[in-house]
This record gives structure tokens, sequence and C-alpha cells, in this order.
């Protein structure tokens, strides 16, 4: 498995191994040691998530309150779809940065994304079905948004398709208004709890 990390520190992709055959296609999509290695500390799986989505669908921009907030590993089993990461860790020297990468049922990339990062995904076919591994449960009352279609983000959306939103994404505050609500997660908070999974005090 090929490791490379994005320009968003606490971002990574992942692209698996494949041996196909006449039969098919066996890979490891997901390698505890290897992700663990890559983000420097236990990835403690706590939920699986499934989605399937029609060309169009944008979900997110989402992410949760640090401490603990959730990181996810996602994967697309079939179609493909654009993983979007958005830096919003108020001081991080990448903050406002938009990191993009195509997940597929060609490549079969996954991408990590950690605790306190903005994470969205735009289908680029229909019926896109994805897996997300988190390590935290969903929680409501932790649960945060960003609006996607914010200019100031201009996320790399694919041209010729309208975007699909909920109505509590569509919403949703921009970057700069969830910023002035201090709604969004400090970096130096996101770092103090990234030294705590490291088995460190956090100070």
């Amino acid at each position: 498995m090929d490791v490379a990390e994005l320009k968003i520190a606490g971002s990574w992709v992942f692209t698996p191994r494949q041996f196909p055959d006449p039969r098919g296609v066996f890979l490891e999509w997901f390698k505890g040691a290897v992700v663990e290695e890559a983000i420097g500390h236990p990835f403690v799986l706590r939920q699986v998530n499934h989605s399937t989505s029609s060309l169009g669908t944008l979900r997110g921009i989402h992410y949760a309150d640090v401490p603990p907030s959730q990181a996810k590993y996602v994967y697309v089993t079939r179609g493909a779809a654009l993983d979007i990461i958005v830096d919003i860790r108020v001081g991080s020297p990448t903050f406002g940065v938009v990191e993009s990468v195509r997940l597929d049922d060609v490549d079969r990339r996954a991408v990590y994304v950690a605790e306190g990062l903005g994470h969205a995904v735009i289908a680029l076919t229909d019926d896109v079905n994805l897996n997300y591994l988190v390590t935290q449960p969903y929680a409501p009352e932790r649960e945060r948004g960003i609006n996607p279609l914010d200019p100031a983000l201009d996320l790399p959306l694919p041209d010729g398709v309208e975007p699909l939103l909920s109505d509590k994404d569509a919403a949703a505050p921009t970057l700069a208004e969830a910023e002035a609500q201090g709604l969004l997660p400090s970096y130096d908070a996101c770092l103090a709890f990234y030294d705590t999974l490291r088995g460190g005090s956090g100070r």
C-alpha cells in the first residue's frame, strides 16, 4: 500500500496494491498497521458508516467539536467521488486551504481525515457507494457544518454538475461566519488532542 501525506497536515491518501485475475480483483483497502504508522497513533474504530449518492450529491463540509471530534477513513466501493478536505483549524498555517482526492472503483484509493478538519464529498457518477470508518460515533450535539458553496473556499466542484445539498448543509454558515461565531476548532486545541492520542499529556 502506498501512502502519501497531503498538503494539509493530518490528511493522507492510501493507494492499495491490487491483485487482478480472471475471477476479479483482490485488495486490502484498510491496513491498521499502515494507517497507524502514518498518523502516528492508534486508529480506534468506533463506527462504520455507508452512504449511496446520485450524481452531484454534495455532502459536507462536516466536522465535529474538538475534543474528541471524529477522524475518518473514507473509501469508495462503487462509482467515483471527489473527496474534499478543508483546513478549518483557526491558527493553522494552512487555514482555509482546500485539498481534493478522486476516490473511485478503479484506483481504489482511501483518504484519512484527522480530527478538526472539514470534510466534504461530491458524487461524480450515479450510485456512488462510500464507506466511512470513524473513530467516534455520531453525536448530533457536537456535529457542525460549513456551507460547501462558500465562494471564499471555492471548492473544486466538477463543471456541468448541479450540486445537490441537504437543507442543513445549504443553511450552514460560511467559513468566515463560523469563525466569527466561535464555532471552529483551534489549531492549538487540535495539536493538544493529537498529542493525547499519541499518549502524551496534551500540554
